[in-house]
C-alpha cells in the first residue's frame, strides 16, 4: 500500500454531485417522517378522542410554532414522496443514465421546493 497517497478527510471540502444531495435528503426526510409519526399520531389520537379534545387540538393549530412543526412534517413528506416517485420511475428503466440522473435530481429539488412553498403558504395563512 502506498502511504504517500493523498487523503482528504475534511468533509466540508468534498464537492458532492447533485444526485448525492438528492439521495441524502431523501434519507434524511425518511428519518424525519419516522420520528414525526409520533407527533402526528398523538395529534390524531387526541383529536379523535372527544369533541373537547378536538377543540383543543384545533386551538393548538392557531399557534405559529405548531404550524411550523406541521409544515416541517409536511415538507419532509412532500420531498420524500417526490424523490420516491423518481426512484420508482428509475426502477422502470427511465432516467438511469448519468445525465438523466442529474436532470432527475434537479427536477426533484425544484418540484419539491415549489410544493413545499405552496404548503407553507397554505398552512401559515
Amino acid at each position: 500500500m502506498n502511504s504517500q497517497r493523498p487523503v482528504n478527510l475534511d468533509l466540508r471540502t468534498i464537492k458532492l454531485p447533485i444526485t448525492a444531495y438528492a439521495s441524502i435528503l431523501h434519507r434524511i426526510t425518511g428519518v424525519i417522517l419516522f420520528v414525526s409519526l409520533i407527533i402526528a399520531l398523538f395529534l390524531l389520537g387526541k383529536s379523535l378522542s372527544s369533541a373537547e379534545d378536538f377543540a383543543i387540538v384545533k386551538s393548538w393549530m392557531s399557534n405559529f410554532f405548531v404550524k411550523f412543526i406541521v409544515w416541517g412534517m409536511l415538507s419532509a413528506l412532500i420531498y420524500h414522496f417526490v424523490a420516491g416517485t423518481r426512484h420508482l420511475i428509475m426502477d422502470l428503466g427511465i432516467g438511469e443514465t448519468l445525465e438523466k440522473g442529474r436532470l432527475g435530481a434537479k427536477v426533484v429539488l425544484i418540484v419539491s421546493a415549489v410544493l413545499i412553498l405552496i404548503a407553507g403558504v397554505w398552512i401559515i395563512w
